[in-house]
This record gives structure tokens, C-alpha cells and sequence, in this order.
């Protein structure tokens, strides 16, 4: 037990920033620590991205309280989703969601049921009360430490595709994404102009919605 105590004990942090610091050492051999890094924690994941469309405009119109509110809603929408699909919740920030997803097909399939719930439960809601989600899928290999920090282009072009460049109720993914995910024939996508840092292109995923509810916008 003495021998492994480190492996069990050391943050994983720790470890990184120690691979980092030889790694800067003059004359290191940088590829090989490189494939060291990349071996201890690397791992292949779809990232999901997700935004409320609309949040900051009616945060500042309604106030924090309403801000708060929404969130919680949004939350109780989707955790049985997510769930279902075998998802994992990294990081939660303001209306943000971080999401992993070890098969392609659960991060698509979690994503259009994640709309629908939004879309009906909006139905029944004032204007205000609206949840309008936003998504961005990837994939790829990516650096994981500890249980809530990524890094990785997959991780980047998610984030650009799901925070700043989807609008209301799109579902928008890269071509790496569509090049792993299962089952490609069945995608129903459009391109669209904006090419994700890390990706080639990106596409416009096209599902029937539940409801064409009123469009927002930050």
C-alpha cells in the first residue's frame, strides 16, 4: 500500500503541473512527456454545451430572483434526461451546462429529448417563464482532471458552438461529432458558415420540435 500512496493521494492537478514543469526544463524531451500526459489523462467523450437563450435580457428585466428561478426550472427539465442518457454533469455555470457523454448517439438523442422538454414545458409558461435551450455538441479526445476540468478542442468548439452561436431551440454539432457519432445516416443537418476553433465544420441538426415557442435573444 506505502508504494501506491501517491497514485491514491496526489491531486491530479499536482501531477500535471510537475509533467508541466519538466516539460519547460531546458532540453526536455517534450513528445514524450506529451504522450505522458496525454496517457494519464486523456479521454474520448462527446461535450455538450448548453445556454438559455434570452437569460441575460430577462435577468436584468425581472431581476435575480426570476434569474434563479429559471435555472431551477431548467434544472428539473433536464437531470431525468440526463440521466436517462448516461449523461455526466461536469460543471454547472450561471445557465450553463458542461456535459459529457461517452457514446455519440446518448449526447444527440439527450440533446433533441432536453428540447422537447423545454419546448413543453414553455407552452403553458408567460413569455418570461420561458426555458429556450441552445446546445453545442462535440467530440473528441479531450485532458480530464479530477471530476469538473476539461480541455480540448472538442471542449472549445462545444463551448463556441453551444454559449455563443446557437439560437433558440438549435442543436448545433461539429464534424467530428457527425464523423463519430453511430448511426450518421439518420442525421438530418445543415451546414452553417461558422466554422468552431478546433473543427472543420459545423452543422445545424435538424429534429421535429415540440413547439415553435417565441424566439429570444441576449
Amino acid at each position: 500500500m506505502p508504494y501506491f500512496r501517491n497514485l491514491f493521494m496526489e491531486n491530479s492537478h499536482e501531477r500535471l503541473i510537475r509533467m508541466l514543469e519538466r516539460r519547460a526544463e531546458e532540453g526536455a524531451d517534450q513528445e514524450a512527456i506529451d504522450r505522458k500526459i496525454w496517457d494519464t489523462f486523456g479521454e474520448t467523450w462527446s461535450v455538450m454545451f448548453t445556454d438559455l437563450s434570452g437569460f441575460s435580457r430577462n435577468a436584468a428585466n425581472f431581476g435575480i430572483i426570476h434569474f434563479i428561478q429559471v435555472i431551477v426550472e431548467s434544472e428539473k427539465l433536464f437531470a431525468p434526461v440526463l440521466n436517462d442518457h448516461n449523461a455526466f454533469i461536469i460543471k454547472r455555470e450561471g445557465d450553463s451546462l458542461m456535459i459529457l457523454f461517452h457514446n455519440p448517439r446518448d449526447a444527440l438523442d439527450a440533446a433533441i429529448a432536453m428540447q422537447h422538454a423545454a419546448q413543453k414545458f414553455s407552452m403553458s409558461k408567460p413569455p418570461e417563464e420561458h426555458v429556450i435551450l441552445c446546445l453545442g455538441i462535440s467530440h473528441g479526445r479531450i485532458l480530464r482532471l479530477g471530476s469538473n476540468e476539461i480541455f480540448g478542442n472538442a471542449v472549445n468548439s462545444a463551448s463556441k458552438l453551444g454559449e455563443d452561436t446557437a439560437g433558440p431551440h438549435e442543436i448545433l454539432v461539429t464534424n467530428d461529432f457527425v464523423d463519430a457519432y453511430d448511426g450518421e445516416l439518420d442525421l438530418d443537418l445543415e451546414k452553417i458558415d461558422f466554422k468552431p476553433p478546433g473543427s472543420d465544420t459545423a452543422y445545424m441538426v435538424k429534429y421535429r420540435q415540440a413547439v415553435l415557442a417565441d424566439s429570444a435573444s441576449d
